[in-house]
């Protein structure tokens, strides 16, 4: 079995083996076990895991096996703008912005207002999904256009050739 150590300076915080292809057994168990794996103890305890426990074991396994340290630290389901600023990657003032614009929902139940975790993720899986869509549709305007076929050279000529035209 794989040997995880642990950073006494990041709490929470497991590093991944030397060699991450040690877990694939692991990972393979726990994603073919549908759902039902259960722990057993030293004295032959077994105690069932729950479905989102079980989730989060296979996304913790799979993360180590790829070479990622694990950090395992509890959110609230209530965020302050700046928590959901982080998670987003955003400015305060950005996400204070979005909020304005209706794009995430909020609580202001006095004068901080508050986001639901969900509703952040929510917000930032559609923006995701809007970003792969957009890059979907660019790539396939130059392909049709026969952008792709142009050189690194030719991108460069037209940009001067814009350049010079507004100049």
């Amino acid at each position: 079995m794989a040997t995880l150590s642990r950073d006494p300076s990041a709490p929470g915080t497991v590093f991944p083996p030397a060699d991450g292809a040690s877990l694939g057994p692991l990972h393979d168990d726990l994603a073919s076990s549908d759902g039902r794996a259960a722990l057993v103890g030293p004295d032959g305890t077994r105690v069932e895991i729950p479905g989102q426990i079980h989730d989060a074991l296979i996304q913790v396994v799979d993360a180590l096996r790829r070479g990622s340290a694990v950090t395992v630290a509890p959110i609230s389901t209530r965020l302050t703008t700046s928590q959901a600023a982080e998670l987003l990657g955003v400015s305060r003032p950005t996400l204070v912005r979005l909020i304005e614009a209706g794009s995430i929902p909020y609580d202001q139940p006095r004068r901080h207002r508050f986001l639901r975790l969900d509703d952040v993720l929510a917000f930032k899986e559609r923006r995701q999904h809007e970003q792969r869509m957009r890059l979907a549709e660019m790539t396939r305007q130059a392909v049709a256009d026969g952008l792709y076929q142009d050189t690194a050279e030719d991108y460069a000529d037209a940009l001067r050739e814009a350049r010079g035209k507004t100049a």
